[in-house]
């Protein structure tokens, strides 16, 4: 049975690529911020009535799956938040709610949308599951639009913009990371501003562009060093000073400047920490790939084998792919018995 579109209405087909396609920004469409005050003059009398009760519970399951899904990876409990989205969710967004309380709801909503679309990046890389990614990521930025959340729009801008790098759609990348930014412009928060311009430093990066990239890697850097807002929320939140470390790492080592980018990867491990083990997972990957390029094999392989123990039981294809992408590198290395033994190990995990 396919799986339910994740909104009120039905979403245009186009929203949806192929794997031979890029992602246009023209395929969002115009926002409409107008349309919760339309809805609340024109629900139906026998509509589900929507309270403050109904949002807290949004929050609180968006923080469960997200929390689930960091630890042990998008493929861990997606069918939950898809299941929510559909059968609890969806009846509330077409319910009755004051203009105030639907603004909330639908940012709300945005952000278990936004949710269910990194569980189906992280879960496969086959053209269904990016569809289902990209549908999410695009109606969470429509909820977000109509809510009035700038902050969750620059972030579902993020992940159109990371899926189009990893897909290989430069040019589509680069301008989705300069929409996130322009989005994000009038946010207040340190980690969100620096997470947004690290989105488009990123997407330069593997667009070969080193003065943009390097410039908004700096502002990024700018903005994880201011003190962090306090009261509110922020959606973006977790983008720790750990988290950057580690996606600046690997903008440097993509513009070849392999040696702030293994202190990088190192102050992500060691100063900040990272509190999840999917994400320690893949900052030991990339850190044993790292050190490896500059000729650190005994580093390289201390690295690999606690990223392989850390890799058991995640359901993340980012995890899975680095997996496959160290047992290659491996092969170079067939005469270690140590470089022989982890890929033994690697082949338990992936098999």
């Amino acid at each position: 049975m396919p799986e339910p579109r994740p909104g009120p209405t039905q979403l245009d087909r186009r929203i949806f690529i192929t794997a031979s396609s890029g992602y246009a920004l023209a395929a969002l469409g115009l926002p409409d911020p107008e349309s919760i005050i339309r809805r609340t003059r024109g629900t139906p009398a026998g509509a589900v009535r929507v309270g403050r009760g109904e949002v807290a519970a949004v929050k609180q399951m968006v923080k469960a799956l997200g929390d689930s899904a960091s630890e042990l990876g998008g493929g861990h409990a997606r069918h939950l938040a898809v299941r929510y989205l559909t059968e609890d969710v969806r009846p509330w967004l077409n319910g009755r709610f004051t203009a105030a309380t639907g603004r909330e709801l639908y940012a709300a909503a945005s952000q278990l949308v936004h949710l269910a679309g990194w569980m189906a990046q992280d879960e496969g890389d086959t053209p269904h599951l990016r569809g289902l990614a990209q549908g999410y990521y695009a109606h969470a930025f429509r909820l977000a639009a109509e809510a009035g959340e700038p902050e969750l729009s620059a972030t579902a801008l993020r992940g159109l913009a990371v899926q189009c790098v990893e897909l290989g759609f430069r040019a589509e990348a680069v301008q989705l990371g300069e929409a996130c930014v322009e989005y994000g412009g009038h946010v207040r928060n340190g980690r969100a501003v620096a997470y947004y311009e690290a989105t488009l430093a990123n997407a330069a990066a593997q667009d070969d562009d080193r003065r943009t990239a390097t410039r908004h890697l700096g502002l990024s850097e700018t903005a994880i060093g201011k003190p962090t807002a306090t009261g509110g929320e922020s959606w973006a939140a977790h983008y720790s000073p750990g988290r950057w470390a580690h996606e600046s790492g690997m903008i440097l080592s993509r513009l070849g400047d392999l040696d702030a980018a293994e202190e990088h990867l190192h102050l992500a491990l060691e100063i900040h920490g990272v509190d999840r083990r999917r994400t320690r997972a893949i900052v030991l990957a990339d850190l044993g790939g790292v050190r490896l390029r500059q000729g650190d094999v005994d580093g390289a392989l201390d690295t690999w084998s606690d990223f392989v123990e850390c890799a058991d039981g995640i359901q993340s294809v980012k995890v899975q792919a680095a997996l496959r992408d160290m047992r290659v590198r491996l092969c170079r290395l067939q005469s270690l018995p140590r470089a022989q033994d982890l890929r033994e190990r690697a082949d338990r995990i992936d098999g």
